[in-house]
């Protein structure tokens, strides 16, 4: 049970309210993240700015978003970030086998060289401490231009807030990510 409840979306300011909708629409259900932040109004803004920046189209390709957001929540064990990274890949439309085997991707014909390595980082970047080597960086800049790994880093540190944030409060997982996420118990 979550530490503190989310909100219901009548309790939410009408500007936020909006915000919240326009969410529901694009995941198919609120989230509680989102209804416990609303209690703050500018962070819940600022943050939702963060997002849309780091998911707007760019060089980053939107699957490998989606993998690191996996890969960085999984590293950290955060449940509630798991299972929403797993519905979003899936919503997205990244294989079962592929997020299946997140934890294989070092060996997995299912995973790029390029992916690999931005893998790597996503794992070592998740640990406490911070576990990137100069190496794993080195191989990063051989198959991503800069802007793209600013972006790889961004998606990881989004994570890293996100995954501090559930975590800490125990966020309840809504039905439709618990659904997905139980697909891969067994596995992740």
């Amino acid at each position: 049970m979550s530490r503190l409840s989310a909100l219901s979306i009548s309790e939410v300011p009408s500007d936020i309210n909006a915000i919240m909708s326009a969410g529901e629409d694009i995941m198919g259900f609120t989230p509680n993240d989102g209804l416990i932040m609303a209690r703050n109004p500018e962070m819940l803004k600022a943050f939702l700015g963060l997002v849309q920046s780091i998911y707007q189209p760019s060089a980053l390709d939107n699957d490998l978003k989606k993998l690191l957001g996996l890969m960085t929540s999984s590293a950290s064990g955060c449940q509630y970030c798991q299972a929403h990274t797993q519905y979003g890949a899936l919503k997205h439309g990244i294989t079962e086998q592929k997020i299946a085997a997140i934890w294989e991707y070092q060996t997995s014909d299912l995973f790029s060289p390029a992916e690999r390595e931005a893998l790597d980082v996503a794992r070592n970047a998740a640990l406490v401490p911070n576990a990137v080597t100069d190496e794993q960086f080195e191989r990063l800049k051989s198959h991503f231009s800069e802007v793209q790994i600013v972006e790889i880093v961004g998606v990881i540190s989004l994570f890293g807030f996100l995954n501090r944030w559930n975590a800490t409060f125990k966020t309840d997982i809504e039905s439709a990510p618990a659904m997905a996420s139980a697909k891969f118990t067994s596995v992740v």
